[in-house]
């Protein structure tokens, strides 16, 4: 235990993005390809490193991941019918009505909405889905969950971003001119150990501003508290996000 608590978990960027994010259910691509008119073309803005995207491809003949980060890109994930390419999602590379499914996951709260608004109106093919996608705040079991609460909530509330407030609501507030369809329940269910549970931690924006204002040891006496409770380091205890959609027709 000492090694881990130890190590710098708090590393950064692409690839422990792309390690330690958690991995959308395949149900979730399946659904939303299911409200598709057509199976051809879906396009994920915002995709990182392609965790949706990735699911995307198994349901339609082409899929475009599009991130404005040229490390989160990089580390994507490739497979035959994806493109990946850097753009921002105010100003999409494609054809207009050619998207059948667009999508943003974990994404929309940094997005220009009336410019993405507006150029997803241009991509969409007629009776095209927008799905704007995000996963709540995590829960796990027992006291474990009471302590990442107080966490999450009290000790590393004050560095999240304006923008986080959107999340964690699942985009409830945000202006979403579209028809608008009820989207059935899926969650995110992960058996994680302590070090990828530290490692997903790591990768939150939150982190790097409690690191850069100096607050070291609240990250570290969350992880001393937390490896406590955890039992052995690599028991593996499972990790539960309700995944929040904005669903509509174009």
């Amino acid at each position: 235990m000492n090694d881990l608590l130890t190590t710098n978990w708090f590393d950064q960027g692409g690839q422990a993005y792309a390690r330690f994010r958690p991995e959308y259910p395949p149900a979730l691509a399946a659904y939303l390809a299911s409200l598709a008119p057509s199976r051809a073309v879906a396009v994920d803005v915002g995709c990182g490193t392609g965790q949706l995207t990735r699911h995307l491809a198994a349901h339609f003949s082409s899929v475009s991941g599009f991130d404005p980060s040229a490390d989160q890109i990089r580390h994507a994930q490739p497979l035959e019918n994806i493109s990946y390419r850097c753009a921002a999602a105010e100003d999409l590379p494609l054809l207009s009505r050619s998207a059948d499914l667009i999508t943003a996951a974990q994404a929309a709260h940094w997005f220009d909405l009336p410019r993405f608004y507006a150029e997803a109106r241009r991509v969409a093919s007629p009776g095209a889905i927008l799905a704007l996608i995000s996963y709540g705040v995590l829960s796990l079991e027992g006291e474990l969950n009471e302590r990442f609460a107080r966490f999450y909530w009290q000790e590393i509330g004050p560095y999240w971003p304006a923008e986080r407030k959107l999340v964690d609501s699942g985009y409830a507030t945000l202006d979403f001119p579209f028809s608008e369809i009820s989207a059935q329940p899926i969650a995110i269910k992960l058996d994680w150990s302590l070090a990828e549970f530290l490692g997903y931690i790591s990768t939150w924006s939150a982190v790097r501003c409690a690191r850069e204002a100096g607050q070291e040891a609240v990250l570290q006496r969350f992880a001393v508290d937390l490896a406590g409770l955890w039992g052995d380091v690599d028991t593996r205890h499972t990790v539960t996000w309700p995944i929040n959609m904005r669903v509509g027709r174009i």
